[in-house]
């Protein structure tokens, strides 16, 4: 007699189901370049740094030399990150006179961050860590 599998995550029982792996696999294809990018901003949102600098950002636009002094490093540091928030259209910048202002680039970027938050405030994601202690908690 067989034993029911102690993984939560594992079948008991090996049965493939052609008609829905294929509608998964069409469905991946359909959508590779999407995700793509959405790896890509994934990856961005995975840099405590950059986290912290955009969660900065859900509270008002922030020069360069705000962004430093918020987040503890330097402002050499705070640049070369927005550089890439920016090329992934998370972050937009502007000058006054000789001061750069950056912003979340529009509302999906702050729904991403908050809709995050509540996942992690709910207890949905199961870590080492209190939803207190991560970065997106700034904005709750």
């Amino acid at each position: 007699m067989s034993q029911a599998s102690t993984d939560p995550t594992a079948c008991d029982v090996r049965c493939i189901h052609p008609d829905a792996v294929d509608a998964a696999r069409a469905s991946l294809a359909d959508r590779a370049e999407r995700l793509d990018g959405a790896q890509a901003l994934f990856a961005a949102l995975g840099d405590p740094t950059r986290l912290r600098l955009l969660a900065a950002l859900q509270a008002g636009p922030l020069c360069t030399c705000d962004l430093a002094a918020t987040l503890g490093v330097t402002e050499s540091a705070v640049s070369h990150q927005l550089r890439g928030l920016r090329a992934l259209r998370l972050v937009a910048s502007e000058r006054d006179g000789k001061m750069v202002y950056h912003r979340l680039d529009d509302d999906h970027v702050a729904a991403l961050l908050s809709v995050a938050a509540e996942h992690v405030a709910e207890g949905a994601v199961e870590n080492e860590t209190s939803a207190a202690d991560t970065p997106l908690a700034l904005d709750a």
